[in-house]
């Protein structure tokens, strides 16, 4: 008995160690499979840095300019990796300036831990030097947030950072840590997080529902797929494409769900939202059954609720309970994960083609190219076009780059006219439509992804917002390509100022900098195109190229984006000019 005892002492004491808080935290970070962190060190967080720079050789961390940047360059390594993004920063306006990417984070479903230092605990409430209540702040847009006041805390809360952030409907958790819990020591264990009580992260499918919707759409004469990033998230893009493929059934993405399907599959229809194409948005109004795959009914993608698919049969896949007849009512709700649930519905659809409602994408496509697309791809007039540059690094790439847009005309050009054969290429800010996005985000894709081409598709606005992130691309020698469409304006805001504020640019024209010198500066190779004749060339070269590159392209200062939906109109009013 007595040795049965001592062996289970020594296998305890094999299990713990007795380290600092600060220390804990890098322990919990390699437990859970972190190897790239992105942050700004100060005061509060102090402790964990001394830390983090005793464990180089298994933890990189990532400087960046700004904190917002590292909120953003995690975003972007969660989306092209799938793994958990991780961002720190101090207290106080350190952790303030990651509310914007969580925020970010938070309405796009991306899975992210940002760990903020914060003054002792005695100080709380103090309004001691850099405190803020980061938990209190970060509240309504974060999945979970928990301030750690003890060191004993430690383990069993970021395991469970960890395990909320990316179950289920992923999101942004928050951790925040005071300078004590980092200073003391506790009897280190770790535990990965398999389980919360109160928390189910993905509903029990219902087999009823699911032969309901099977019925619904083995029984419709035009039936219609609308996927969102909930199949990139349910990694169910082979079920996807298997059931548009069975069923005939035409399918359009939202910008978040590009990509989940290679864009050049027949049954790949486009864009739905307000740039969105225009058979797929006018055809919404005419569906007979509209199949709604991860994806939330944005008001961008709706339109006027009041007219949109009135006369359908409306089923929706969906793992989050609290998206369910919350923008739309639907006839059908088929809770949990894409992967499972189309899974289950895929044996019990027919076989089945629809020539007939396929015909009718066919001409809206026809009607949308002869009136915009070709306009955009292959213009004729002397200004260059955003559509054009997007074409040329399409063929230049093999239509196999991760493209990256930050917010504005260039977004939507990108998204309209990107073209993918890989899942998790499309990376951009939807729900927030954070401008400033891009450059980091990009930094974080590229790190994610080394082995694939990321080209960063920004606007001049937009560029101008974390511009000094080419400061990580210079240090740490990250080969993104970076791709500005210059019209010297807030482009999106002039073209609404142009199409409903009759022409009043109040704040939207722009004197910008010589970006190509600021790019030189950073020691980033540099180019400037003005001509057509200058594009492919330089579109080429920067492909071509193994290192970071800066691409600076002047087109049109008034050139549009079409087609679009007023706000508040119909997805059957859509304007092509």
């Amino acid at each position: 008995m007595e040795t049965l005892k001592a062996e289970k002492k020594e296998k305890k004491q094999e299990t713990t160690m007795r380290i600092t808080g600060a220390e804990a935290i890098i322990h919990c970070l390699l437990a859970e499979g972190v190897d790239l962190i992105y942050g700004y060190p100060g005061g509060a967080i102090m402790p964990v840095y001394d830390e983090l720079y005793k464990f180089q050789d298994k933890l990189t961390h990532i400087l960046t300019r700004h904190e917002q940047g590292a909120a953003h360059a995690a975003q972007g390594y969660a989306r092209v990796t799938g793994r958990v993004g991780v961002a720190m920063a101090t207290s106080g306006p350190g952790a303030t300036n990651l509310v914007t990417g969580i925020a970010d984070a938070q309405i796009d479903s991306t899975p992210m831990v940002c760990i903020t230092g914060q003054v002792t605990r005695s100080l709380l409430g103090s309004d001691a030097f850099q405190e803020t209540d980061i938990v209190g702040i970060s509240t309504p847009v974060t999945k979970w947030n928990y301030q750690i006041t003890r060191v004993e805390e430690i383990p069993e809360i970021m395991a469970k950072a960890f395990y909320i952030a990316k179950s289920g409907r992923p999101g942004p958790v928050l951790v925040d840590i005071t300078k004590n819990a980092q200073f003391d020591e506790l009897d280190f264990k770790y535990e990965k997080c398999t389980g919360v009580r109160s928390y189910k992260p993905v509903p029990e499918p219902d087999a009823s529902a699911i032969e309901k919707a099977a019925e619904l759409i083995n029984n419709a004469k035009r039936p219609y797929i609308i996927f969102g990033q909930g199949v990139i998230l349910g990694e169910a893009e082979s079920e996807l494409k298997a059931l548009v493929e069975k069923g005939g059934i035409p399918a359009a993405w939202t910008i978040l769900g590009l990509s989940a399907m290679e864009t050049d599959h027949p049954l790949n229809m486009g864009m739905v939202g307000m740039h969105g194409n225009y058979g797929p948005n006018v055809l919404t109004n005419e569906c007979d059954v509209l199949i709604a795959i991860g994806m939330r009914f944005d008001d961008r993608v709706t339109g006027n609720l009041a007219t949109y698919a009135k006369q359908a049969k409306i089923i929706h896949f969906e793992i989050d309970p609290a998206e369910v007849n919350k923008n739309v009512r639907v006839d059908v709700a088929v809770l949990g994960n894409a992967k499972e649930t189309l899974g289950m519905l895929l044996p019990l659809i027919n076989k089945n083609e629809h020539k007939e409602w396929l015909a009718e994408f066919e001409k809206k496509h026809k009607i949308e190219f002869e009136t915009v697309i070709e306009k955009d791809i292959y213009p004729t007039k002397e200004g260059l076009t955003m559509g054009e540059v997007m074409e040329q690094i399409n063929i230049a790439s093999g239509d196999n780059a991760v493209i990256v847009s930050d917010v504005g005309q260039h977004q939507m050009i990108a998204c309209r006219y990107a073209k993918f054969k890989e899942t998790k290429s499309n990376i951009t800010s939807g729900g927030l439509g954070t401008m400033g996005f891009g450059l980091p985000a990009a930094i974080g894709a590229k790190m994610g992804a080394m082995d694939r081409e990321v080209v960063a598709i920004i606007g001049d606005g937009g560029y101008q917002m974390t511009i000094q992130e080419l400061g990580v691309i210079f240090q740490h020698n990250v080969p993104v390509k970076i791709v500005v469409l210059n019209n010297d304006h807030l482009g999106m805001v002039r073209q609404w100022q142009e199409l409903f504020f009759e022409s009043r640019y109040a704040s939207t024209v722009m004197t910008n900098p010589d970006f190509v010198k600021i790019a030189e500066g950073y020691h980033i190779k540099a180019r400037r195109v003005v001509q057509r004749s200058e594009l492919k060339d330089a579109v080429e070269e920067m492909i071509a190229s193994k290192d970071p590159y800066f691409l600076e392209v002047k087109v049109e200062k008034e050139d549009n984006v079409f087609p679009m939906i007023p706000t508040g109109a119909s997805v059957a009013d859509i304007r092509l000019k």
